[in-house]
């Protein structure tokens, strides 16, 4: 279990040799890498769910104080972890499996869950926005609405798209594919979340 855990870090910087270990579906190796995972799902979750248009403006209502926030971020961010690695999970599964892969569900769902770790990362930045803006994080017209928030947005773009960048790799040393490849079956994968998504921001 320790290795897996060891690994939960080392993909950030060594990426290949972790991907190219899920190959390994023991019982033993799924067990020991499944706790990595589920920290790893719930505290991207956490930060998608912080991310979101929702969060800015939650203070807005009075009923919310920071120990009430603090529970929603937790149980959707818990939603929100579920429902990618899930969800997302079965896409990137099934566009895999479009272009020639014969791995498992589980195995996409685990690939998709170390390249999230970037995203898990992602909440060291908390600790300072809070200590900047206080709970004006959480409401409409606060003093990160200026540059400084900006600044917060690009480094949350920062990790997704590292994120990104850590799937096409994941899927490419998964599968022992060529790098074109292992882009279009990640492309393939985002494609019916990202048409979502600019559909309910047309509504």
């Amino acid at each position: 279990m320790r290795d897996w855990w060891l690994r939960t870090l080392l993909v950030l910087q060594r990426p290949r040799p972790v991907f190219v270990a899920l190959r390994d579906e023991s019982r033993e190796s799924l067990s020991d890498r499944s706790e990595p995972i589920l920290l790893v799902v719930l505290l991207a979750g956490i930060a998608g769910v912080l991310s979101t248009r929702t969060a800015a403006h939650l203070m807005d209502d009075s009923s919310y104080d920071a120990l009430v926030t603090a529970v929603w971020a937790f149980f959707f961010g818990l939603i929100y972890g579920a429902f990618g690695y899930f969800v997302l999970g079965a896409l990137l599964h099934w566009s895999v499996r479009a272009l020639g892969s014969q791995g498992t569900y589980r195995r996409s769902r685990h690939v998709l869950a170390f390249a999230a770790v970037p995203l898990a990362l992602s909440l060291v930045v908390w600790p300072v926005k809070l200590a900047l803006y206080g709970n004006d994080v959480f409401r409409t017209g606060g003093h990160d609405a200026g540059t400084g928030g900006r600044v917060f947005e690009a480094l949350w773009l920062v990790f997704v798209a590292w994120g990104g960048a850590l799937l096409v790799t994941g899927v490419r040393a998964v599968h022992g594919w060529t790098w074109a490849r292992a882009a279009a079956a990640c492309g393939l994968a985002v494609v019916v979340p990202v048409a979502l998504g600019l559909l309910v921001l047309t509504l």
